[in-house]
């Protein structure tokens, strides 16, 4: 992407009423963004799903001297802008409706790593909180994964903390601008971060850490990963919400479970008991839960030579070429089909030997 188009991407992303799902929807219009910002009100006002107000919002957008501080700010600083269509941007965020338009990244960790997961939990845990997700993590090095969390108070830095010291990469999902640190006491360790995975955030420099931030922040964390671990919780807070949102994202959650009655285990033991995450003791359940034992196993038959596909399963299999793994919503955006035809199609195709179910609502080309 050129710099004039990051420009204006920007600049939409400042206007006030335009969301990620408005911005998306804007982007996609026009060649390129500054035609918004010249383009009529009757144009933008015909724009599906954008509002009069929105209209008049980007046409009334004056403070582009935010947006040069911005650019500044981040070349400076060598903080990566990633847009929601390019190449560097997570894509198993991507896939979620409500994904951010812009983020911003300072780090060198590999936001398209195969294995990720998030780790979450409360801030006032116990020691046996602790102890479960140190060991967790350490355990989890030899399935070369990266690692998400908060940067907050409990679980969240535990969990950073014992990566650095195990040697994992670990990004920390923000709830503020990449200005500053919150809380303050974890600057050295986001200091660290930094150079051993990064530091991630929607928000411009400048922006503080306001309370309806952080609610906003969870839905990066529970999408951004294979799947959502749950240490230790209450009932309220947080890491309920996130993972909640990961569970309404199709994601896979995973709990681990306390004693009865301890309210920092409810949240966990409510999790498993509702079917909203499966219970997890160690990490060779997730890995088994999520495929990852299975993955070098012998090569599977050679697939039958010239089978005759019918366009549907043509347009599928097309689109799994492109790589790896696809999550399913993928496929029934870049396929046009309903959700009909996509499971008939699909069943066809396992039946054939041609694609394989993978963890996750994943597909792959046999």
């Amino acid at each position: 992407m050129n710099k004039q188009d990051l420009y204006y991407r920007m600049a939409l992303s400042q206007v006030v009423g335009i969301g990620p799902k408005k911005h998306k929807i804007l982007v996609g219009e026009v060649d390129e963004t500054q035609q918004l910002f010249n383009a009529s009100l009757r144009f933008l006002k015909n724009i599906p799903g954008i509002s009069e107000a929105n209209a008049h919002a980007i046409k009334d957008f004056s403070n582009f001297g935010l947006i040069e501080k911005e650019l500044n700010f981040c070349e400076k600083n060598n903080i990566q802008i990633l847009c929601f269509d390019d190449e560097l941007y997570p894509r198993k965020l991507s896939n979620c409706i409500d994904a951010p338009s812009l983020l911003f990244f300072k780090g060198n960790a590999n936001l398209n790593h195969p294995r990720s997961l998030s780790i979450i939990g409360t801030r006032s845990f116990t020691e046996y909180g602790r102890k479960l997700c140190d060991d967790l993590i350490a355990e989890l090095k030899a399935y070369d994964v990266v690692i998400y969390s908060g940067l907050a108070y409990g679980i969240d830095i535990i969990s950073h903390k014992a990566c650095l010291k195990h040697e994992i990469s670990t990004v920390g999902v923000v709830a503020h601008g990449l200005g500053s640190i919150y809380p303050p006491a974890h600057a050295s360790t986001a200091k660290e971060m930094i150079e051993k995975g990064g530091l991630l955030s929607e928000y411009f420099s400048g922006e503080k850490a306001e309370k309806g931030n952080f609610p906003t922040r969870n839905r990066i964390v529970a999408g951004i990963s294979d799947a959502t671990i749950v240490i230790e919780t209450d009932m309220k807070g947080g890491s309920m919400i996130t993972a909640e949102i990961a569970y309404s994202y199709n994601k896979d959650v995973f709990s681990f479970p306390g004693r009865i009655g301890d309210s920092k285990s409810a949240g966990c033991n409510f999790l498993i008991k509702s079917l909203k995450a499966q219970m997890a003791t160690c990490a060779e359940d997730i890995a088994n839960s999520l495929g990852w034992n299975n993955l070098k196993k012998s090569k599977p038959p050679q697939r039958q030579l010239f089978i005759e596909l019918n366009p549907d399963e043509e347009n599928i299999v097309t689109q799994l070429k492109e790589k790896e793994l696809t999550h399913i919503d993928e496929i029934y955006t870049k396929t046009g089909l309903s959700s009909s035809q996509v499971a008939s199609a699909m069943l066809s195709l396992e039946m054939q030997g041609i694609i394989k179910v993978q963890p996750g609502k994943l597909f792959s080309l046999l």
